[in-house]
């Protein structure tokens, strides 16, 4: 059944995605710098210089919502090292500063496999799906215990040298950031609605009794949600649930907005 949105649909739909590619198009950039600019099997050192000439000057960006960010090196990529994060913290990330100001700052990541707190991040979904599937992707909402200790969205893509994967390149954002900027824009629907990932977790939600980071939990939501995603028509990028929700996918973000009925 095809579906035709409402101009009130389509500009939610736009708003969001273009909130997400502006951070997108910062992350696409890094990672052709990263391609173009690195050596071969640079040093921990080498890497985290150039991680300092690409990356920090975007934190100074008017419009930046981004807390975090950097590169995190292929195991057994760099030189000196197995394992390696070259990320850095915003001045708008309060992870760890106990009260003090925020200042910019290196994250600090245990990189020592013997050591206990040493964590394998190839496991991670950020790390995982975009190695998987060669493109970008949004993990979260998640409780980031690494950089922020907060809800958190990471976005992230694959980064390459003469073929071979050498790392990811990526972004943080907080939640509660991404629920000032979005939720207004869903309120304008004048519907219950929430926007969900790929695996149907809240982002945002017009309904109180949606808590972001939770599961959403509608019939035909999961088959819905892997359906308008994976549609190239615009007017296959919707779907009807059986209670009667509508289902949208919001762009190239793998984000959906879950629209009730007004």
């Amino acid at each position: 059944m095809t579906i035709t949105e409402s101009p009130a649909v389509s500009r939610c739909v736009d708003g969001i995605s273009a909130t997400f590619d502006t951070v997108f198009g910062r992350v696409a950039a890094w990672r052709d710098a990263f391609e173009q600019q690195i050596g071969a099997r640079p040093s921990v050192a080498e890497l985290d210089a150039l991680v300092d000439a690409i990356v920090l000057p975007q934190f100074a960006a008017s419009d930046n919502l981004i807390i975090g960010a950097g590169f995190v090196a292929a195991p057994g990529y760099l030189s000196d090292s197995e394992w390696h994060i070259s990320w850095w913290l915003g001045q708008l990330n309060t992870f760890g500063v106990d009260g003090a100001t925020p200042e910019m700052r290196r994250l600090l990541a245990v990189e020592d496999p013997e050591s206990e707190n040493f964590r394998d991040y190839t496991a991670l979904e950020w790390w995982r799906v975009p190695v998987q599937t060669g493109a970008q992707h949004i993990t979260g909402p998640y409780v980031d215990y690494l950089c922020t200790d907060e809800y958190t969205l990471t976005l992230t893509a694959p980064v390459h040298a003469d073929g071979s994967l050498i790392g990811v390149v990526g972004a943080d954002l907080y939640v509660d950031d991404i629920e000032s900027v979005l939720l207004p824009r869903l309120y304008e629907l004048g519907a219950p609605t929430t926007l969900v990932n790929a695996s149907a977790r809240i982002v945002a939600s017009t309904d109180a009794h949606r808590a972001t980071g939770s599961l959403l939990r509608s019939d035909g939501l999961t088959a819905a949600l892997a359906a308008t995603a994976g549609a190239s028509a615009s007017a296959e990028r919707a779907a009807l649930l059986p209670g009667g929700e509508r289902v949208v996918a919001c762009g190239d973000t793998s984000l959906s907005l879950v629209i009730g009925q007004g």
